[in-house]
């Protein structure tokens, strides 16, 4: 039986064409600052974010950690979304390594606005702790922040005089989708992650932009946390190769999750989030089954999906072609999930 694996963007393998570009990779030893390649996936990222400089890091959890250490403070607030990925997937680092008080906002789907914000600001006084950061997701589940937002946060930050971080782990797939260009979505921001390694299709790693003196004091931190590493040129070469090849493609990953939601919607069975599949993740929900009993009955079918609390999360990805999808949505087509 073929499977067909949604269960993430970050399941995807290098392409050869990106493993050519990794064994090719010129390489020195990056904790002396002397790997050619890195350097310059690091000034590429830079550009593409607009900001003064960027780090390679391992993954996306190391760069929000970093980033949260730094601006957040030891025995400090931030405020950000409760489905956020720093609150629900990174292990409670945000305050077991940061030293960070995460003051979380339930908000539909997970993106805030100034009016969410306001009044949750503190500082001031000797027995509480000050609020130093907000932390924003783009995209969050999918879903990709509207600008307004943004623009709102970056003035209620500015006013109470706040640092901005952006989980952009998947900000280029918000770019694909909106028009909206990563530079632009990171000026609402002091620093950003992304990530090489899910729909870009990397193996391994993920970018932390911001200014020079924050890269510089992130160096740092990064060693301390068991990040230096030695000829990541090998690795930053399919960054490299990510960044210059496989951000247009994007869209094909869109285009494939908008096929197979609407595949789902005509089940009969399944009822789909539509409007929330604004680029490669959607969500449904089989009415009388529990997430977790319609992903063994899927994975039965050779289709592998993820369950996030009550509801089924599908992710298209790099490995999944034109044909895959089709033949994802007649295998859909055919089941009966509730029998």
């Amino acid at each position: 039986m073929k499977h067909y694996d949604l269960r993430s963007d970050t399941i995807t393998k290098p392409t050869l064409e990106m493993r050519k570009a990794m064994a090719a990779a010129e390489v020195g030893d990056d904790v002396y600052r002397e790997d050619p390649t890195t350097t310059k996936l690091e000034a590429l990222a830079a550009e593409l974010t607009g900001k003064e400089k960027a780090l390679f890091v391992s993954s996306g959890c190391m760069g929000n950690l970093i980033s949260l250490y730094l601006q957040g403070g030891r025995s400090n607030e931030v405020l950000t979304a409760s489905n956020s990925h720093i609150i629900q997937h990174e292990i409670g680092s945000i305050s077991a390594i940061a030293g960070v008080l995460p003051i979380t906002i339930d908000v539909p789907r997970g993106v805030l606005s100034a009016a969410d914000l306001a009044g949750k600001v503190k500082g001031g006084s000797y027995d509480m702790a000050t609020t130093t950061l907000i932390e924003v997701e783009n995209t969050i589940g999918g879903y990709c922040y509207p600008l307004e937002n943004l623009e709102g946060i970056k003035d209620f930050a500015q006013t109470h005089q706040l640092k901005i971080h952006m989980d952009g782990a998947r900000v280029f797939n918000a770019q694909q989708a909106t028009g909206i260009s990563v530079k632009t979505y990171a000026k609402y921001a002091d620093t950003i992650t992304f990530c090489l390694s899910k729909g870009l299709g990397a193996p391994v790693g993920s970018m932390l932009c911001g200014t020079e003196d924050f890269i510089n004091k992130a160096l740092t931190l990064r060693k301390m946390l068991g990040g230096g590493m030695r000829q990541t040129g090998i690795l930053a070469a399919a960054g490299l190769y990510a960044l210059t090849h496989h951000v247009e493609r994007l869209k094909d990953d869109h285009a494939h999750a908008a096929a197979i939601a609407d595949a789902l919607a005509q089940t009969g069975w399944a009822r789909v989030d539509r409007e929330g599949v604004q680029t490669n993740i959607l969500f449904f929900q089989v009415p009388g089954l529990s997430a977790q009993t319609v992903v063994h009955r899927l994975a039965a079918h050779g289709i592998l999906a993820n369950n996030e609390g009550d509801m089924v999360r599908l992710v298209t990805n790099l490995d999944l072609n034109d044909e895959d999808t089709q033949e994802v949505c007649a295998l859909l087509a055919s089941l009966d999930i509730e029998a």
